[in-house]
Formats: structure tokens, sequence, C-alpha cells
């Protein structure tokens, strides 16, 4: 966006709590409407205009989030009570600065925003600071680092950039063969200009959860385990159901419990796991993120607290209370395809047809698209996740979308 920043302010009637919501796509615009709720006054900010947290949100501001002194500058205009990162490419170093010089509030923290954007920092604090279980790895700042060091996890293994989301500049190596072309696309399309890359080592689990962890005023608080199936590390569809058994239930939660206090502040935090049931080692962590997660936009359904209510009530120091988990429910993102900003949506009806009163479409309200993008999700509950799962499925199909 250059340097050019729009930021909108109006009085308020009367004086509340203000919100900066840094990132206002579709889990923004979920955490902007609980603020709202509850009576916080919203400036919802990203890069681009008409994002989906601006259609709810009181203000606005459209600004380079990763161009520090932009940020430096929206806040001191804004003067934020609580500052809300809702996504990875934020310049994390100005909220660390904010935070010490000013005691800017952040959610959860500054540090955790700053720990948790790079895979680096949050690998080292789980492995080597923490000591929790995770798939074997190493970082290199060359394609010759990557040569020399890939005996150490061994094929098939994976490279991703230290930076990025939803499986962007992911790759699978299964040979020597494939090294080059995987250092070259992690570099391209990593974020931050930072060529540098983590390579795991392949672990043989039988199942991918998100364990929400919610970090609150009356401590900290688990949903049910979310399963999910991701495509080239982007998610697909997830599903939420019964507990685990009691031992490998009570090592998810040991895990997450370690890092998200060891992270500190109060918000939700979406703890990415693999389960090895029949392995020594039953639960080894992935990844974290301090924020709402993608796959768990099942809880809008799923539960009578989604987890962008927890997040809101966490955040603002409010008492959680007890979850209560309404059945088995399942979600399923609407990936369209296309190049324009006239986008046309049809076929609800058939689709809401197919869950019957426990479904639901929700479309975000991106302005545009070009090449694929996530534009809505589709949640179903049934009498088993099984149901679900082929509910919104059906529903995803069924729906039907023009971009021009």
């Amino acid at each position: 966006m250059g340097c050019n920043m729009s930021l909108i302010l109006e009085t308020s009637p009367q004086k509340t709590t203000t919100a900066l919501l840094l990132g206002s796509g579709e889990l923004g615009k979920e955490v902007a409407l609980e603020l709202v709720r509850l009576g916080v006054h919203v400036v919802a900010c990203d890069r681009y205009d008409f994002a989906p947290a601006m259609q709810v949100a009181q203000e606005k501001a459209v600004i380079d989030m990763k161009n520090g002194e932009q940020l430096r500058d929206l806040i001191a205009r804004v003067k934020p009570d609580v500052v809300i990162p809702e996504i990875e490419a934020i310049a994390t170093e100005t909220l660390v600065q904010l935070e010490q010089e000013q005691g800017l509030h952040v959610v959860p923290t500054a540090k955790a925003a700053y720990i948790t954007m790079n895979r680096k920092q949050i690998r080292t604090l789980a492995a080597e600071t923490l000591g929790l279980p995770t798939s074997p790895y190493f970082f290199a700042s060359s394609l010759e680092e990557v040569k020399a060091q890939i005996e150490k996890v061994g094929f098939p293994c994976i490279i991703k950039p230290v930076m990025s989301s939803s499986g962007k500049g992911q790759s699978t190596i299964k040979s020597a063969d494939d090294i080059e072309k995987a250092w070259d696309k992690a570099c391209h399309e990593g974020r931050g200009g930072m060529a540098e890359v983590i390579v795991e080592g392949m672990v043989r689990f039988e199942q991918e959860i998100t364990l929400l962890t919610v970090r609150a005023h009356d401590g900290i608080h688990f949903c049910r385990p979310i399963f999910h199936h991701q495509v080239n590390g982007d998610y697909h569809e997830s599903w939420q159901g019964e507990l685990l058994e009691p031992e490998m239930q009570q090592e998810c939660e040991r895990i997450a419990r370690t890092v998200v206090d060891a992270l500190g502040g109060y918000g939700i935090f979406g703890v990415e796991l693999f389960l090895c049931p029949h392995a020594q080692t039953k639960v080894i962590f992935s990844e974290l993120s301090p924020r709402p997660h993608d796959t768990g936009m099942v809880t809008m359904i799923s539960q009578d607290q989604s987890e962008f209510a927890l997040h809101v009530r966490a955040l603002l120091g409010l008492p959680i209370g007890e979850i209560t988990f309404f059945g088995p429910s399942a979600s399923a993102a609407l990936l369209v395809s296309g190049d324009g900003d006239h986008i046309r949506y049809e076929n609800l009806e058939q689709a809401l047809s197919i869950g019957g009163a426990h479904s639901n479409v929700r479309i975000f309200g991106k302005p545009e698209v070009h090449g694929e993008r996530r534009m809505g999700v589709l949640l179903c509950r049934a009498q088993d996740t099984d149901t679900a799962v082929a509910n919104v499925k059906a529903m995803r199909e069924a729906i039907k979308v023009s971009v021009n």
C-alpha cells in the first residue's frame, strides 16, 4: 500500500473501551462482532479497504501493517485500550517496543505475537526451552545448508518458511532432486523477506488436531479437540465430536497448558498437535496461533460460546465459566476461484436444506477474488461427525459462485 494511510475517526457519544483489530478478515470479523456486542468500540485495520471486519466495526484503517512506522503512527492516533493481532503479517517488533515503552496492551502479549509469528521462535521455545515433544527439525539460511543437513531428518521431509501461514511456501521433499525447487518456493512465498526455512522430519501420526486453549482470568479452559483435513497446509474441513481417550486427552492438555502458560496473557490459542496413539511418544507439538484458528470456525455451531466469543471474553478479563458442547459438528471452507470484484452466490436455499435446522452458511463479504480465496464457511451439527462432515461437503457442492 506504500506509505498512504487512511483512517476514519469519529467522535463516540460516550467514552468506551477501544480495541484496535490488526487484521480484518473472516476471523477478525467474528472477533469484531463479539467486541461490539460487549460495548467495545472497534477500529478494524487491514492492508485493503472493505475487509470483512470493517463491515461491522465502528471505524476502519487501511495501512501496511508490516511497516513499523505506519503501525506506530496508527496506534498513536487511535490510542487503543487493547491491540488485537488477528494475522501474522504485522510488524510485531513495533508492538514489542510499544509494550515496553508505553505499556501498550497487546493480546495476548506483544512477546507472544512476536514469538508465534516465527516458526524458529516458537519451535525453539517448545522443544528446547519447554522440552515438549516435536518432530525432528533444523533451520537453514541457505540452499547449501539445507543440502548439508538434510540427513538429520531424512526423506521424506517438509520444508517451510520460518514466517508464513496457511501452508504458503510449504513443500514435501521426497528426494534430493526436490530440494532446490522447495527452497525457492519457501523463499518466494515466505513473509518478512527472510531467506530462512525450517526443515521437519515426517511424523507418522494418525490424526492432527487443534486444541483450542483459553487462558483467562478464571483459569485455563479447553474446547473439545477439533480434527481437520488440510490440502497443502490449508484447512478444507474440520469437525468436533467426542473427547479423546483419557490418557491422550490429558497429554494434549498438558502440552497446551505448558506452552500457553509460557507465552502468558489472556486470549484463545490454537494449539496444533499430532496424535500418535501407537508410538512411544503419543502426542507431538506442531504449531500454535495466539488467536482464533481457522479450523475453529466449527465452534460457531458446536458450542454455546464460539472461539471468537471465548477470545473476547478472555482478553477483556471476563470469566469463561463452563463451555457447553452442543453435539457433533463440522465446517467446510468455501473456496472460490476467479478474477474479479463482482461475486454472486446462488443455491443457498438448497445448501441449507441439506443440513436442516442445525446448519448455517456464513459468507465473509470479501470484496474481490484473484486466484483462489476462502470466501465463506458451511456449518452443520448432526447425530455424528461423519454425517456432519458429509453434510457440509454436500452444502459446499450445492452453492454456486460466479466471479467477474
